[in-house]
């Protein structure tokens, strides 16, 4: 898969002290995936879910949620957010606030 942007995903890491290496981790996994279903990304990253057009990872023991829209046709992955698991349950993100 094509994953864009990895700069999101480096970011998160800097803001948050011990999260780079699982992020490094999900880019790896994913940058060599060819995944072509929800069915498959499940295959890897079991707690993967799809809210909305989201597919969102659980990262780092369930500490936070990796926000990400899978083109499943051309093969990219699109990063929109890395949030903890307290900003994800207030909902915000699914509205773009």
């Amino acid at each position: 898969m094509h994953v864009l942007s990895r700069k999101r995903l480096k970011q998160a890491g800097e803001q948050h002290p011990g999260l780079e290496m699982a992020l490094d981790v999900w880019y790896r996994v994913a940058k060599r995936a060819r995944w072509s279903s929800l069915a498959e990304v499940r295959k890897v990253w079991a707690s993967a879910d799809v809210v909305g057009p989201f597919t969102v990872f659980n990262i780092k023991g369930n500490q936070y949620r990796l926000i990400t829209e899978i083109n499943y046709r051309s093969g990219r992955v699109f990063v929109r957010q890395v949030l903890t698991h307290a900003e994800y349950d207030r909902g915000r993100w699914k509205t773009g606030a």
